[in-house]
């Protein structure tokens, strides 16, 4: 800051008559900076006698001075109009010039600026140092800094009755867009005065930088409140007492005649009935949980997903939240996502010409444009899942989820947790906030149970229970949650052998078996196994980046051959044989030694003769092998293809070290 040498005001006049009238410059009595004006001033060959500003913008050009301005004036008025009112009657004016000089505004009484009219000192005049000499808002040009200039200071004889305090004014990107001055009788200049010049300077740069922000704010809660209202979720945010503070025209059509309730009252009278979610929102806990709605509508209560999240504080308290209410005939990507299961099987899929699968096909479309449960019948990797999925993208419940669960390959006492979930609690391990079953993941859609015969019977009188009443309870809870499922089953067993062998119950087998699929296995799928073959290769090829070619004698092993494993198992031989083929080429000795040795006549069985014997029970050994990689370990699959119980399995596996 350029303040005022403890110099006097004479010893300054002799010093400007020395430089006018002998270019005599005395530094130790003169500021630097003003020093240096003078001598620019004197180079440009300015009128050291005059002082009246001639540069002034036209009428036209001040308006539009004005209108770039007007940020800026606003803001600095009231800064301007307090310093007007402390320094009232003394001589004194307010000036706000623009980044490059030009005046602005002034304030002050009729006296004052009556004097600065006779300099032009009015708005629209530049008080450029090349225009008016040495003066406060010239040299703050020049330097950037506050800084004033008082009598003799000035170049200019006619400004020598006047003191000057100038401060720049800084914009949101650190430039200098205008000036505060403020001018008045020299014998009044005290240091004093170019403080708090300053001081309001940085008050007003203060304020632009404030008025931006709110401006950024204002476009910015614009934005968010067009995406407020345009989501197609339900947004309802509350205060840290529970109160509606803002909501979303989505939410209140979600909550239906709930939805009337929402201008200020408090979520846990919205959401009666659910007040334990609502209650852990408040105390700043976070939480999911479906809900359903009894709306208004005539179409009945209206679905949707309930989530909540908490805004804590710094002290970890809550400050309010945010509930969002998700329609239920858009859960399925969400439910997908969290399952990390997606349907992609159409009947189109499904590949092959002969009347055996063709049929299958039929009756499954069939089955698609019903509500009937469905069991899909047929040996280990026939294909069923893939019937499963082309059904529910059939059906009218395609938008909804498709959930999967294989009854035999979890933990018998798991499957109940599985299918119905569990609350909070409900035994040791249990997730925090408690789990959905599958059961409500696939409300609204379809739930495949795939190897349903192997199902627990005592899980079996629950999994009946909520086919008759469409409700289900989680485990360690006693809310009863409405469910809307459809029930596609799959099994490789014979459910009615079961019913009589008390395997399953029959009460829950009728429930069931409304409409039942025969899956033909691929044996008796004439023509079908070189059709998906071909297939298989050319899609493993495309994988790889890579084009097969197959020897004509493969056909011919692949047609003989009966695929005890049926579709996977001809699916992992064409990866094995792309894996095996040299050069491209797939051959017949791509093929593994099961495939490429036909299995020996029945009729040889019976001759007794010890080789035979032997070649029969190292095929049973190699098969078994097989089967056991194809089917990835998975005794149960193993046992059903080869018609065998699984302890006669594992007495095999173990008597011939099977690994």
């Amino acid at each position: 800051m350029l303040r005022d040498k403890p110099t006097g005001l004479a010893s300054k006049d002799l010093a400007w008559k020395a430089f006018i009238g002998k270019g005599k410059l005395e530094r130790h009595i003169i500021l630097p900076e003003i020093a240096d004006s003078w001598v620019r001033c004197s180079q440009a060959g300015l009128n050291s006698d005059d002082g009246r500003a001639q540069n002034i913008l036209a009428q036209a050009d001040v308006r539009l001075l004005l209108e770039k301005n007007q940020d800026i004036i606003n803001i600095a008025k009231p800064f301007m109009a307090n310093i007007y009112e402390f320094f009232r009657d003394s001589g004194f004016i307010v000036v706000l010039a623009d980044g490059n000089g030009y005046v602005m505004e002034c304030f002050g009484d009729r006296d004052s600026l009556t004097s600065a009219k006779k300099l032009h000192f009015v708005r629209g005049a530049s008080w450029r140092e090349g225009d008016v000499g040495t003066n406060a808002i010239a040299i703050g040009l020049a330097t950037g800094k506050p800084v004033q200039v008082s009598g003799a200071e000035h170049y200019c004889a006619k400004h020598h009755w006047w003191t000057c305090s100038a401060a720049p004014i800084y914009g949101v990107d650190g430039r200098i867009v205008a000036f505060l001055d403020l001018s008045g009788p020299a014998q009044a200049a005290y240091s004093h005065t170019l403080g708090m010049v300053a001081a309001a300077a940085n008050a007003i740069s203060m304020q632009i930088g404030m008025e931006q922000k709110k401006y950024e704010l204002s476009l910015m809660n614009k934005h968010l409140s067009s995406i407020f209202n345009t989501m197609s979720e339900g947004v309802i945010l509350f205060d840290r007492l529970g109160l509606v503070k803002e909501y979303n025209p989505i939410a209140k059509k979600l909550l239906g005649r709930s939805g009337a309730l929402l201008p200020g009252a408090s979520v846990q009278t919205i959401f009666t009935g659910n007040n334990q979610l609502i209650q852990q929102l408040l105390t700043g806990k976070e939480t999911q949980i479906e809900l359903e709605f009894q709306t208004g509508c005539a179409a009945g209560p209206n679905r949707c997903i309930i989530s909540g999240e908490s805004i804590l504080d710094k002290q970890g308290c809550s400050n309010g939240g945010v509930i969002v209410l998700r329609p239920a005939e858009k859960r399925h990507s969400l439910i997908s996502r969290a399952s990390g299961y997606h349907t992609t099987f159409q009947f189109k899929s499904i590949l092959g010409s002969s009347g055996a699968i063709l049929e299958a096909v039929r009756q499954a479309a069939a089955a698609a444009v019903t509500a009937s449960n469905v069991v899909l019948q047929g040996e280990s990797g026939t294909g069923k899942e893939m019937f499963a999925q082309a059904i529910h993208n059939k059906s009218a419940r395609s938008s909804g989820p498709f959930i999967a669960l294989n009854c035999g390959a979890i933990p018998r006492e798991l499957v109940a947790s599985e299918l119905f979930g569990y609350e909070e609690g409900a035994f040791t391990g249990a997730k925090r906030g408690g789990r959905a079953g599958k059961f409500e993941l696939a409300a609204g859609g379809t739930l495949f149970l795939d190897e349903i015969g192997d199902m627990p019977l005592e899980q079996q009188v629950a999994l009946l229970r909520v086919l008759q009443e469409k409700k289900v309870s989680r485990i360690g809870g006693n809310k009863l949650i409405p469910v809307d499922v459809r029930i596609i089953c799959a099994t490789n067993k014979d459910l009615s052998r079961l019913v009589k062998d008390g395997m399953f119950r029959q009460d829950l087998y009728y429930r069931l078996n409304v409409f039942k699929i025969e899956i033909p296995p691929l044996r008796q799928r004439q023509g079908d196994s070189e059709l998906l073959f071909r297939n298989f290769v050319k899609q493993i090829g495309s994988e790889q980046g890579r084009v097969y070619t197959v020897d004509a004698s493969v056909f011919a092993l692949i047609n003989r051959y009966n695929w005890p494993g049926n579709v996977r198992e001809l699916h992992n031989a064409a990866e094995r044989a792309c894996n095996m083929a040299a050069n491209g080429v797939i051959s017949v000795s791509c093929f593994p030694t099961e495939i490429c040795c036909p299995p020996m006549a029945l009729n040889q069985v019976m001759t007794g003769n010890k080789a035979i014997k032997q070649g029969l029970l190292d095929y049973e050994i190699a098969r078994i092998r097989a089967l056991l990689a194809t089917e990835g370990g998975n005794i149960s699959r193993v046992a059903g293809i080869l018609g065998i119980a699984r302890s006669t399995l594992y007495r095999k596996i173990k008597r011939h070290s099977i690994h």
